[in-house]
């Protein structure tokens, strides 16, 4: 039988033409030399994708991998695995003739290339959005809705109502509908701008990008809601009468099931329309007296002398919700009854120097607007109304601004100036002006509420300071006469100007310090534009379409702040010497090639000038992203950078990461915020102290000299790597760590590098992300290269004791994943997942020295205590989750996850509670869930503890998806 297959393999030579039988005898070293050359490519392109999809699945939106890559990742491995097969036959001698092997390795070689000539382009995108019929709503339970609620989910459900004034989120949580798609409509309507947000709504923007013809823009998006199945069409805040047919909506009908639901201020808009109109009525006195007592705090509401001004006070609010909840915010905590009776004084006399419904409300807003304290907090809170209508605002982008403007009084560092910032913004939170948004980016917004922000806006157009036109799809300048003498801020971000002309200057600006000109679609400024703007301060011309700025820009010896992000078209910059008060300039995403004097954030900087980077004595913040030697940070240059403390960029190797550091602890800076990579690999911004060390060959561990306080530490195809050395305690507060691709690595941290038994490597850190290891064999060995510690070498007790979460994936020489003596060490540990791992044999092990001491009869306990998740996929050995003499401990545990390919792990072991050992076999932590297959379940062995299987297990397993409950 050991003859029949190179007898096979010799007919399949049978039939190949003579010449190229002898060419596969001759030049089969040739042959061999390529098929490797080609596996190995192919390798590498594979786990370039796999690096590429984590990078990309790791952002938010819920990104899920695209079909097509994960089919042909799914197929290069086992492309891969037959490559294995294939020169295992050859280099065994497996088939007798040499034309027979290099005619095996000639076409597996040719299939290799295929595939990878088919490999996903990664420029392309390997992931994309998961499926979803839309995202619920922030809202807030308001008193005194359930009736109105309950009257427009009848109106919803019924077949021949197709068009109502209002909805809920209960539309998304019944699933009624394929779609819930809303699209705020806002005070300054705009059809191209409500055709783009619905079809951006539908995923399909770039069908009507293209196209500028408004009828032609109706006729595409109708037929996408034609075509957009069972949906529910929101149209938000609707101020005036809007025609379907302009905007492309389908007259909704009940056959088709679709629903149009509009809100508005005016019933009169909700008549013409044709809507079945459902009024939300003020709230009643004691609804209204009970959201804001909810609001106000528990310490007024016991206040018995307090109480009867408070009623009045709620009383002048006319049971509008949002004026109850702001006048509630700016009171809340207020104890004195004398500053109660004030308010409710001034709430009476506001009122009644108006009339009309809108005027009122805008002045009970105003209330609040003039208790705060601190005329810098209302700058601040004014700024918020430079942006347009309904706009999601990122916190951390406003605070930049209010440094900026100058709203925030200089102190020691940015950090500082960044934490009183969100002081602000928590007290504008607390008086209920502006309001906390989930975005679906995973952002930290904030938003203002429409009538807010026509209130900020009332109080602006009192103030000749301020101009605002923002998201009024402006396709030009405002005319010269709108531009004041005195006007000091001016907004027209996110509107439609594609050129500043010179006929349009204005030529009365000698006030002016920002400029707000972000998301236009400019692509020229007049060459003088900024010649009578002596005070200008603030300028952001971010994603516009300018290639080059006019040479007024240059006057400018007031400038601090200049924004040009996004500007793709952006080539070169002149000289800019001349703005010696520059302090911020941002030029990421940029076509930026080539500077003279310039410093941050640059996207496709080619080269960095010597001697730039000493002149920017002023900069505070810095960031280079390209990884390329020419654009790598030297540490002689950045030593004059005193006032640095945000830092984005590349050094070439740990040497000179070392000199940077080091200069920084001599001048005594230090950095608050930095993004760190060493090497060509980058793996993306992580924490605010992040280090990316990828591809650099020449490194064995060493980190810094001088400790750096870093909270994520990324590792990328370091090959020269034994284990990491951390003797100074740099990585002390590190939270996150992740080794992908390093062919050497044997262990984490070696005991013998300690030269103090004092240091505490990664005692901060929660999680362990080990990806590609093929020689990592433990997270702790006494020797690196010897082997695992024993119970005599115990690891220092505080490394790995914040450990939440270990992911290994394969990791190909582990055996035992967590041995009995390192569990002192992860009473914090919550989850492990452990993926195709080939050799590991148990989870949890303890020493043969352990069980001898113990004796073979004696139970080893196994304890986790916040153990709550086990995963595991596609682990050919594993036999058991811990050693059979072993019981575990953990209580909290949840989920044990196994999928394909464990089929030699047989055994669930035993488990005793925390406390007490009565029927140790007969316990199982009370929330625990098995997620298996079937034909896995069935074939457990139940020797030990024959009663689980029929006891507490059997009502707890959750068969694979596809499987019949």
């Amino acid at each position: 039988m050991e003859y029949v297959e190179p007898v096979l393999g010799i007919s399949n030579c049978l039939g190949t033409p003579a010449c190229k039988y002898l060419q596969y005898h001759r030049k089969l070293n040739d042959y061999v030399r390529n098929f490797k050359r080609m596996r190995d490519e192919l390798n590498c392109k594979m786990e370039d994708i796999q690096l590429q999809l984590k990078a990309e699945l790791l952002r938010p939106l819920g990104k899920i991998p695209k079909k097509g890559v994960e089919n042909w990742l799914k197929a290069v491995k086992e492309m891969i695995r037959e490559a294995q097969v294939v020169e295992n036959k050859v280099s065994n001698g497996r088939y007798l003739c040499r034309a027979c092997n290099g005619k095996l390795v000639d076409e597996k070689t040719r299939e290799m290339k295929e595939f990878l000539d088919n490999a996903p382009n990664a420029s392309e995108g390997l992931a994309m959005d998961g499926p979803s019929a839309g995202l619920p709503l922030p809202t807030s339970e308001l008193v005194g809705e359930e009736a109105v609620r309950n009257e427009i989910w009848a109106c919803l459900m019924q077949e021949e109502v197709s068009k109502i004034g209002h909805i809920h989120n209960d539309l998304l949580k019944q699933q009624r509908f394929e779609r819930v798609i809303w699209v705020t409509i806002s005070k300054e309507f705009n059809v191209m701008k409500v055709q783009d947000n619905i079809a951006s709504a539908l995923e399909s923007k770039e069908y009507l990008d293209k196209e500028e013809d408004k009828l032609r823009r109706a006729a595409i998006l109708s037929e996408m809601l034609k075509n957009a199945g069972k949906h529910v069409l929101i149209l938000d805040d609707v101020w005036d009468k809007v025609s379907l047919e302009e905007v492309g909506i389908p007259e909704p009908s009940g056959s088709s099931g679709c629903k149009l639901v509009l809100t508005a201020r005016s019933e009169h808009v909700c008549k013409y329309m044709g809507c079945k109109v459902i009024k939300v009525k003020p709230l009643s006195e004691e609804e209204a007296l009970i959201l804001f007592l909810n609001k106000v705090g528990p310490n007024i509401v016991q206040s018995p002398t307090i109480m009867p001004t408070l009623k009045l006070v709620v009383k002048e609010c006319a049971g509008l919700p949002l004026t109850i909840v702001v006048v509630a915010g700016t009171m809340k905590g207020e104890d004195n009854p004398r500053i109660w009776k004030n308010a409710l004084g001034e709430l009476k006399e506001r009122i009644g120097k108006v009339e009309g419904v809108e005027a009122e409300v805008i002045e009970r807003l105003k209330f609040s607007f003039d208790h705060l304290k601190d005329e810098k907090v209302k700058y601040c809170f004014l700024h918020c109304a430079l942006y347009p209508e309904d706009f999601g605002i990122e916190k951390d982008e406003l605070i930049e601004c209010w440094i900026e403007e100058g709203f925030i009084d200089y102190m020691g560092t940015r950090q500082e100036m960044k934490d009183k910032g969100h002081v602000i913004l928590k007290k504008l939170e607390d008086n209920c002006l502006l309001e906390n948004d989930t975005s679906q980016f995973g952002l930290h917004v904030i938003k203002m509420h429409d009538a807010v922000r026509d209130m900020a806006l009332s109080i602006t157009r009192m103030n000749p300071r301020y101009m605002i036109q923002a998201g009024l799809l402006l396709e030009e300048l405002p005319e010269k006469e709108q531009w004041s003498p005195d006007i000091e801020k001016v907004s027209l971000m996110y509107n439609s100007i594609s050129e500043i002309s010179i006929d349009v200057l204005p030529t009365k600006c000698q006030q002016l310090t920002t400029l707000l000109l972000q998301h236009n679609p400019i692509k020229k400024i007049s060459i003088s534009f900024f010649t009578n703007m002596p005070c200008l301060s603030v300028l952001n011309l971010s994603f516009t379409m300018i290639k080059s700025l006019p040479n007024s820009i240059y006057e400018l010896k007031n400038l601090t702040t200049l924004l040009l992000h996004g500007c793709y078209g952006l080539r070169d910059l002149l000289c800019l010497s001349m703005l010696q008060e520059l302090k911020k300039l941002d030029l990421s995403e940029t076509g930026i090639e080539e500077l003279r004097y310039l410093d941050v954030r640059v996207f496709t900087l080619k080269e960095i000038p010597a001697g730039l980077l000493p002149k920017l004595v002023h900069l505070q913040h810095l960031g280079f992203h390209k990884s390329n030697k020419r654009t790598c940070l030297k540490a002689e240059e950045m030593e004059p950078l005193k006032k640095l403390e945000c830092l984005t960029g590349h050094f070439e190797d740990i040497s000179e990461l070392n000199k940077f550091i080091s200069s920084m602890q001599q001048s005594k800076k230090n950095l608050i915020e930095y993004y760190l990579v060493v090497g060509p690999y980058n793996m993306g911004r992580g924490r605010e102290k992040t280090v990316t060390i990828g591809g650099v060959q020449n490194w064995e561990g060493e980190l810094i000299m001088h400790p750096i306080e870093i909270q994520e530490l990324n590792i990328v195809r370091c090959d020269y790597l034994r284990n990491l050395v951390d003797d100074n305690s740099s990585f002390k507060n590190a939270i996150y760590l992740s080794i992908f691709y390093c062919k050497g690595i044997e262990c984490v941290v070696s005991l013998s590098s300690f030269a103090s038994s004092s240091a505490h490597p990664f005692q901060s850190l929660e999680k362990l992300d080990l990806l590609h290891l093929p020689k990592l064999s433990a997270f702790i060995m006494k020797d690196a290269g010897i082997g695992s510690a024993t119970t005599s070498t115990l690891a220092p007790s505080a490394t790995f004791s914040h450990l939440k979460e270990i992911r290994i994936v394969n990791c190909s020489s582990m055996k035992t994943l967590l041995p009995h003596w390192l569990l002192p060490n992860l009473q914090n540990l919550e989850e492990i997942l452990v993926d195709i791992c080939d050799e590991l044999v148990e989870i949890l092990g303890a020493a043969t020295s352990e069980v001898e001491e113990k004796g073979s009869d004696a139970l080893i306990k196994f304890h986790l205590p916040k153990l709550r998740k086990l995963s595991f996929r596609e682990l050919l050995n594993l036999e058991s989750i811990c050693s059979k003499s072993g019981v575990m401990v953990c209580d909290s545990l949840q989920l044990i996850q196994v999928d394909e390919e464990c089929d030699k792990l047989k055994r669930i072991p035993p488990f005793v509670p925390l406390v007490g050992n009565r029927q140790p076999f007969a316990y199982a932590p009370p929330s625990l869930t098995i997620s298996s297959s079937t034909e896995w379940w069935e074939s457990l062995e139940w020797d030990d503890h024959p009663n689980f299987k029929n006891g507490w297990w059997e009502r707890r397993i959750v068969q694979k998806r596809g499987e019949k409950e």
